[in-house]
Parts: C-alpha cells; structure tokens; sequence
C-alpha cells in the first residue's frame, strides 16, 4: 500500500516533468508559412495609406500618462504598438514594456539626444536571438532619435515599413535571419549616416539599386536572399570593407570597376549565376584578403593580375568552368594560406602549387584535368572543354562592363590562336602527352565517342602552358560555399553555411565536341570546412547613460549565428 502510494506522486512528476520539456521545446518551432502568411496579411493591414504616419498618432496616448519628454512620449507609443504586433516571444523579451518608463523595458537602450544633451531618448534597439514572431509596425517611424536597430535571429515577417526612413540618426541596422519580404528595403538609401546594413537571411528580391554604392557604408551584407540582377557599374564607389553577394541569383558579369574598392577586405561572390571571364582589375585590389568567387559560371583563365594581391589571404574559385595553367606567381603570393581551385578543368599548375608542397599554405586542386594527380575528372569529362578554351580578350566581362552576359569565343573559331594545340580530327586519337615536365592531360579527338585511355607516344605532344605563357580557356561548373579559415587539409575556403537546406550541384553545361560528348556533373562529396560562427557587432549596453554610437568598425565582420530553428 505504501509503495503504490509512493509510486503514484513519481508518476504524476515524471509526467509533469516530460509537459514541459514538451512546452519549452514547441515554444521555440519556427513559423509555419501559413503563420508568416498571416503575419504578413496582418501587417499590411495595419499600414496606413502610403505607409505614412499620422499627424494626430501622439493624441491617441491616454493623458493621465507623465513623460519625462515628448520624444520619450512618442517611443512610448512606437514600442506599445510593437508590442501589440508580437505573435509569439517564447523568452518573455517584452514582459517588462509597460508603463511611460521607456528606457528600462528589456531591448531599449536611452542616451542623451545628439541635439539636446539635457533630453533623454531612446538610440538604440537590441533584440537579437530573441526568437519573436512578429512584423514592425509603421509606428515605430517614431524613433527618431534611434541610431541602432538590431534584430537578428528572430522570426519577424512582413515588410520593412517607408515610415523607418523618418530614423535619420541611422548608423547600424540588422535585421539578418528573419523572415523579411518584398524588394530591397529602400529606406535603407534615406539614411544618411549608415555605416552598417545587414539583411542576410531572408527573404528579399528583385534588383539591387544601384544608389546602394553610393553611400557611405563600411559592410554590405545581403547573402541568402533572393536578389536577382546584375551587379551595378557603381560598385566601384563603393567605401565598403565587406560585401557579399553569396547564394542570391545574381547573374551577368563582375564589373570592371570592381577595381576602384580601395577600402575592400573581403568579397563573396559564392553561389550566384555569375559568369565570363574575370576582369584584370581585380588586380587593383590592394587591400583584400578574401575573395571568393566559387560556384558560379566562370570561364577562362585566372587573370595574370591576381599575383599582384600581396594581402591576399583565402581565395576560393572552385565550382567554375575555368580553364588553363595555374601560375607560381599565384600560389607563392606572400599571405596566402587557403587557395581552392578545384572543380574547375585547369590543365596544369606550378609546382608551388600542388597540395602538399608547402606546410603554410592549404592548396585544393581536386577534379581538374591535371596529368599525374588524383581525383581528376577522366578524359571524357576534360575533353569537350579543354579542347575549346575560351578567348578572354573577346569575353564582354574581361573587357566591358557587368550589363547583361558574356559572349566568350572558343578558340577553335580563332585563327590566330598560337598554341599548339590543333581541332578535333575525326582521324586522331586521345592521347596523354608522355613528357615528365608535362602535367596536363592532351586531348585529341577520336571517331569513337569514347576516348582512349591509353598512353601513346606523340611527336608533337601539346604541352601544359608555361606560367609566362598566355592561356586562352574555357568553361567548368559550380556548387558549393566559402569560408574564412584553414583545415587540416586543403578545404574550399567558404562563409558560416547557416542555410536550412544545402545548395545542390547543378549540371555543367560545356561546349559540346563534334562527337556531341557531355561532360558528366561532378562528384557530389564535398569535404565541408568547420563553420566559424559568432554574433554580429553589438552596441555598447553598458547601462543607459554609457550609450555610444557604434564605431566604424571596418576590417572584420562577424557571420550572423546559425539558425537556432528549423525553417529559417
């Protein structure tokens, strides 16, 4: 009798115990599409004609409220409609928005007004990884004094409101990783004085604008959206530190003036739909460490400039359709410590450059046509491509502009290509040139639609392009993501990869030979680098009266986290 009344409180606690890991667990699910639906539904509704504020919005405050200030007054009403548009916040973040004290509600930050140090005012927003399902409400156009807006890694939803171009004092706005709609937020472009704009991880589309170069910015983040354009000639002006275009569905090619970025560190290009050949300005870029341009539609050859990036520290051009020798000048630059070339259908490479050669630096040349190395793409594959390398002088990317895309030329159709290397013959053979110095695989047509495989002795075998010499090349393919530190062992250097699902490997598309033989997709095992995750940059929150305007921070900026839920 004991026992069954000692067993029958464990239960019921155990069952206690297991409603609410169950709570804790579905309080943090993510959005449904048919709730971000209603969210997003919910707000339009809301938003008044033009999406502008009304005048008479602050007489709608109940009068026996006290404010220390107007300002504070109408902060007041901005938060208590945020409030009201909040679905769900599974950590309590606004419990505490309530009463006039504004500046003591979780997330607000108050400092002195830039033009009255005696007024108190709301500068600052911070609600990052709050997990809170929401939209933002026109009325927080009333913020005027805020010069920081941070929420990221939430689950709002919706459109950025025009009533935020009102927030003039603008200095850093994140919202990265939600689930944000609709074109560019052009209100981003009304703020004078923005240094920091990050709306990685969502859901925006449609072009880029072109003014977003214009202005004064020291990081451009707008990776993992559905941005689908060219990228703009104005790049060029551009004071940024740090952009990325990575996994968008920019297509056409990398403008010329890419080369007048004086201020840039790094650039991602990864994941786009990006093609031709690369522009020798990029050679201009003095001060950049990181440029990765995997997994897209380049042809040719790496151009010849890029021995002159002395800081160059991680360069990733693997998943492309690039063709030709890689130089010693590339791989002995003086920083380098990741170069990932692989993916590609290069045919020779400087002994500085094969993997292993060098303890300091990280060299990747898998599934290439390179003779004597492993894991290279078999003769059937290279054929089709090496045998037509591209003439970038011809290319529209090399020598133009980013409008439109490229129009490269086989050099099969060139009758002044110098080389060596002769057309398909319906009466020759595929050969492996036998000479040790050589290490590229030579090409040559048979009447079969299956090359030989045998190595045959040649008088006049085509030899690997020599580091001066110059290369005219062709087409490869694409699939994968960056990131910003070395393994082990040589790894494609690539950015925090916090998407749900991953990018599949699209087919490659090469020129086809007079046999009409398809180079086969590449193979899908990949070895992925560890992800290196941190927070973007925060404010400093060391109490309302410390409050400062963020610096310009410049060289590096953090990824933001990985998703914490499903669905992101």
């Amino acid at each position: 009798m004991n026992r069954r009344t000692m067993e029958k409180p464990y239960g019921c606690f155990l069952l206690l115990f297991f409603f609410i890991i169950f709570t804790i667990i579905h309080s943090t699910t993510a959005l449904t599409d048919e709730e971000a639906s209603f969210l997003t539904k919910r707000q339009l509704l809301t938003l008044p004609e033009n999406d502008n504020l009304l005048d008479d919005i602050e007489y709608e405050v109940d009068v026996d409220l006290k404010f220390a200030n107007n300002r504070l007054k109408r902060a007041y009403i901005a938060l208590q409609a945020w409030k009201k548009a909040i679905y769900s916040d599974p950590f309590n973040t606004s419990a505490n928005w309530v009463g006039t004290n504004v500046c003591s509600y979780k997330g607000v930050f108050c400092a002195p007004a830039l033009d009255d140090p005696n007024m108190m005012v709301v500068a600052g927003i911070d609600m990052n990884h709050a997990d809170i399902a929401g939209y933002l409400p026109h009325e927080l156009g009333l913020l005027t004094d805020v010069a920081l807006f941070h929420i990221n890694s939430n689950r709002f939803c919706g459109i950025i409101p025009k009533s935020l171009s009102k927030l003039t004092l603008m200095y850093e706005f994140d919202v990265s990783n939600n689930r944000f709609v609709g074109p560019f937020p052009i209100v981003a472009l009304s703020w004078p004085s923005l240094k920091f704009l990050d709306v990685r991880y969502n859901d925006f589309e449609g072009k880029l604008p072109p003014e977003i170069f214009d202005k004064d910015l020291d990081a451009i983040f707008l990776n993992n959206n559905r941005f689908e354009s060219i990228i703009p000639e104005t790049i060029g002006k551009s004071t940024a530190s740090v952009v990325t275009f990575a996994h968008n569905k920019f297509s056409g090619c990398i403008p010329k003036t890419i080369g007048k970025m004086k201020n840039l560190n790094e650039i991602m290009f990864i994941g786009n739909n990006l093609s031709g050949c690369f522009p020798n300005e990029i050679g201009s870029l003095n001060n950049v460490t990181v440029f990765d341009a995997s997994k897209n539609g380049f042809v040719g050859s790496l151009p010849s400039s890029l021995s002159l990036l002395d800081n160059v520290e991680q360069m990733d051009f693997s998943y492309n359709k690039l063709t030709g020798f890689v130089p010693d000048s590339i791989c002995k630059l003086p920083k380098l410590s990741n170069f990932t070339f692989s993916y590609n259908f290069f045919n020779g490479e400087a002994q500085s450059c094969v993997p292993g050669k060098s303890q300091d630096k990280q060299f990747d040349d898998t599934s290439n046509c390179l003779q004597n190395r492993p894991q290279q793409k078999s003769a059937k594959e290279c054929l089709p491509v090496v045998s037509r390398p591209v003439d970038c002088s011809k290319d529209r990317c090399a020598s133009g502009g980013g409008g439109g895309g490229p129009n490269p030329t086989p050099s099969s159709e060139i009758e002044e290509y110098s080389s060596p290397a002769q057309a398909p013959t319906p009466d020759s053979e595929t050969v492996e040139a036998p000479s040790e110095s050589d290490h590229s695989p030579v090409f040559k047509s048979s009447p079969a639609p299956t090359p030989s495989t045998e190595i045959e002795e040649d008088s006049s075998p085509v030899q690997a392009p020599t580091p001066n010499s110059k290369t005219i090349e062709a087409p490869s393919e694409y699939d994968q993501s960056p990131v910003l530190n070395s393994a082990p062992a040589p790894t494609p250097i690539s950015e925090p990869n916090h998407t749900p699902t991953p990018l599949s490997q699209p087919d490659i598309s090469p020129v086809p030979s007079e046999e009409q033989i398809e180079a086969p997709s590449p193979s899908t095992q990949e070895v992925k680098p560890p992800v290196t995750t941190s927070t973007p940059p925060k404010n400093n929150d060391g109490g309302d009266d410390d409050f400062i305007l963020p610096p310009n921070i410049g060289f590096q900026y953090a990824s933001p986290p990985p998703p914490m839920f499903p669905g992101y």
